[in-house]
């Protein structure tokens, strides 16, 4: 079994949900030394998170923003934790309905995502200025 792991910072171009698929497998080269096994992404941070979507129409990342700021708004009265402004909240509540990791299949040295898959990293926050991510490839 083989075991790689690699930490990345990320930039972060603005709130919303963005394509970082092609900036994680830069990342991690090793993993064309898996035949099977998994690969694992994690964010360190509560107010980002990460998911799985469509990676060809831009709008469908634009939908996700419109969504989930319709689900979960700022400027609620019954918040109690707003010391770091209206988006503060909101990001922790948007990063746990999301989540924080993504676990992908890895079939002979590649990720097994289907055709439009991509990974996202969703941020939650108005002027975030980097995320961390702790990518992990394993198999044999």
């Amino acid at each position: 079994m083989k075991f790689f792991q690699k930490e990345i910072k990320l930039k972060v171009p603005s709130r919303g949900f963005h394509l970082v698929t092609s900036e994680i497998l830069y990342a991690i080269p090793e993993i064309d030394q898996i035949k099977i096994g998994q690969l694992q992404v994690f964010i360190k941070h509560t107010s980002a998170s990460l998911t799985i979507n469509e990676n060809a129409d831009p709008t469908v990342r634009v939908d996700f923003e419109s969504h989930i700021n319709k689900m979960v708004p700022e400027n609620q009265p019954y918040y109690k934790h707003t010391f770091e402004g209206p988006d503060d909240m909101p990001a922790h509540i948007k990063a746990s309905l999301m989540g924080s990791s993504i676990v992908i299949p890895i079939t002979n040295g590649k990720p097994n995502l289907g055709i439009w898959q991509g990974i996202y990293l969703c941020e939650h926050r108005n002027n975030a200025s980097e995320r961390h991510l702790v990518i992990t490839a394993f198999g044999k």
